[in-house]
């Protein structure tokens, strides 16, 4: 699998792909014409974290994290460490702006299994918020056939014979932004992690800002109160650019025969 390289410099023309649709339809992002400050977010930001101070991004180098790990920090301040000109730390705070919520209890919950176990360790739960921090996706669905073909690796049924009904019955929603960072240079081998979130067909017909605020209230929910990241079990490998619109090269369904990349299941035997 190649490697990521992170581009160095603005480039907004690697944003052009439908994988930042979202980001470009909200934030105009493919129209900066220079690295967005830490300061850039705040009219966007309409969060509070759970120990209830407002979010605000600021520049990594003026915090004193005073051996405190990063999810205290934001914890405790409300500050989150933003590091400038850096694609990782830029995608996590469109990431908070549309998910704010969802965003103040992964972080409430870092802390509290923190103080609970200590940072030598990683437990299930710990290691499952990180993952779908970093690498998860919402796929909203209001049909349970989507579940079904994407956690068995139907690639080619899911993402070319039905790529019609996206949009219809499924829509795919950024949560990580490690992976918006890794598609700024699209590489096959590209994976995220699911999370089917139902949702009735209605949705779709919201706006876009709309269908975040939704979202973003059922994943609170369905994290605080049916655990569903107590572990990596609710989670699905998804091949970032077999989603219908964010790879030019899927527009051709040949590209779904890579088999090395859009795996079939594995069967254990009984």
């Amino acid at each position: 699998m190649k490697r990521f390289t992170p581009p160095e410099q603005w480039q907004p023309n690697c944003l052009k792909t439908g994988a930042f649709n979202h980001l470009n339809s909200l934030f105009k992002l493919n129209e900066q014409t220079q690295w967005p400050s830490p300061k850039w977010f705040t009219p966007y930001l309409n969060a509070t974290n759970e120990n209830n101070l407002p979010i605000q991004f600021v520049d990594d180098a003026q915090i004193d994290f005073a051996e405190r790990y990063y999810e205290q920090v934001i914890f405790e301040t409300g500050e989150v460490p933003t590091r400038t000109e850096n694609w990782h730390d830029l995608f996590g705070g469109f990431i908070w702006c549309l998910f704010p919520k969802t965003k103040s209890l992964i972080n409430h919950r870092h802390v509290q299994d923190i103080a609970e176990y200590g940072l030598t360790k990683r437990t299930k739960h710990r290691n499952a918020l990180t993952l779908f921090d970093e690498c998860g996706v919402v796929l909203a669905i209001s049909n349970s056939k989507w579940q079904t073909w994407l956690r068995d690796h139907q690639w080619h049924k899911a993402f070319a014979e039905h790529r019609h009904e996206w949009g219809e019955s499924i829509q795919a929603f950024m949560f990580g932004h490690a992976n918006y960072e890794m598609l700024t240079r699209p590489y096959i081998g590209l994976t995220g992690k699911a999370l089917f979130i139902n949702v009735p067909d209605e949705i779709f017909c919201k706006d876009l800002a709309m269908q975040y605020q939704y979202l973003d209230q059922v994943l609170y929910e369905k994290i605080k109160i049916e655990h569903c990241l107590a572990d990596n079990s609710h989670l699905s490998p998804l091949p970032l650019l077999g989603v219908p619109g964010w790879h030019e090269d899927n527009k051709n369904d040949t590209f779904y025969n890579n088999t090395d990349y859009f795996r079939p299941k594995r069967r254990t035997c009984a």
